[in-house]
Parts: C-alpha cells; structure tokens; sequence
C-alpha cells in the first residue's frame, strides 16, 4: 500500500507515479477514472464544477505514460 511520507524535499506526480508498485498505479488510475465520472455526473448542478478539458488532467496522461513504458519493457504482471 502507498504511503505519505513527509519530506522538506518535494517530489514530482511523475516521480511519485514511478515509485507505485504495479498493483499501486493500476488502483491510483481506477481511482482517478471515478473521480472524474463523479465529476463529470455533478456537472449538471450549479456552481463552480470543473469543465470538460479538466476531467482528465496530467495524471492521467502521465499514468498512462507509465504503464505503457513498463508494458513495453515486459515488467507489468
């Protein structure tokens, strides 16, 4: 399972993304594609709800970055 660890020094999505364990990414992406669902299901209420070009913001791209170079290098399970 993931962890917080508190640090001075900041890391990046894109470092932290490397440092998941195959299960650990694939769990992080499935979690992203509900929040975006829930968000893109409450759109119809009023307020200040996010619009489409935010629903799937860099994470996603680079989560997908991530498990397609794993997948290339044959060291997803």
């Amino acid at each position: 399972m993931g962890q917080f660890a508190i640090s001075e020094d900041s890391f990046t999505l894109e470092e932290q993304i490397k440092s998941l364990g195959d299960d650990e990414l694939l769990d992080f992406w499935e979690e992203t594609q509900h929040l975006a669902r829930v968000m893109a299901a409450g759109q119809d209420l009023p307020g200040d709800l996010p619009d489409d070009d935010r629903l799937h913001p860099e994470y996603e791209r680079l989560i997908l970055q991530e498990l397609q170079v794993r997948s290339s290098r044959g060291e997803l399970r």
